[in-house]
């Protein structure tokens, strides 16, 4: 008989890593090493449990699954739907919540409801392009930033901005205010698709006991 081999799991860096790897010890699962601020180890290994893990940055882990480097991926319904890889989203963990929002001055609340012809400043053009045109039906000119969305409507760059809204703290405090939701996210569990077939005793059972130790958490 073979050797079980090793699930590869990516992991989006920072907070949204930390919370799967303890959501992860809860099922027993652990990488101690991960822990080690100091260590310049790329891939971490639960020997136990035939388990690798390894950190990127949050929109490269769908296309570490995609192309099969990763088994599993764990990263933000932001990264997914803009991403658009072809992969499967299998469970919604339960953590990172925040909401995807047009958001900006009042004053463009009219221009919105009458579907003018605006221009949105966004992080995620996908994931607007698919709002406005397919589900609004409304033509827009879509700007592409990479730094503080906020500033877009202030400086008069663009009528409104579609962003990632956590408590919307940062809108009031420039006179910007939450006008439409686009849709809720959360981290997302993610696998590939040859994986979820030549995997699929391992990988659904990993779901469903990573699936009950986020309700019970919750």
């Amino acid at each position: 008989m073979s050797e079980e081999r090793y699930l590869t799991v990516a992991l989006g860096k920072g907070r949204l890593a930390r919370r799967a790897m303890q959501l992860f010890g809860r099922i027993g699962i652990s990488c101690r090493e991960m822990e080690d601020a100091r260590t310049r180890k790329l891939i971490f290994a639960d020997e136990e449990h035939k388990m690798r893990f390894f950190l990127s940055k949050g929109p490269d882990v769908p296309t570490y699954v995609e192309y099969g480097a990763a088994d599993i991926g764990i990263a933000g319904e932001d990264t997914i739907l803009e991403e658009g890889r072809k992969i499967y989203e299998v469970l919604d963990l339960g953590f990172g919540k925040c909401r995807m929002c047009v958001a900006g001055p009042a004053s463009a609340m009219e221009k919105l409801q009458h579907r003018e012809l605006i221009r949105v400043a966004t992080k995620y053009p996908k994931i607007t392009r698919d709002y406005f045109c397919k589900k609004k039906h409304q033509t827009v000119e879509i700007i592409k930033l990479n730094g503080s969305i906020e500033l877009a409507p202030i400086v008069g760059l663009s009528e409104v901005i579609c962003d990632i809204v956590e408590t919307g703290s940062t809108l009031r405090e420039n006179g910007l205010t939450v006008l439409e939701e686009v849709v809720d996210l959360s981290a997302r569990m993610v696998v590939n698709q040859v994986s979820m077939k030549m995997e699929n005793e391992r990988i659904t059972a990993l779901i469903e006991r990573l699936k009950k130790a986020s309700q019970e958490e919750a």
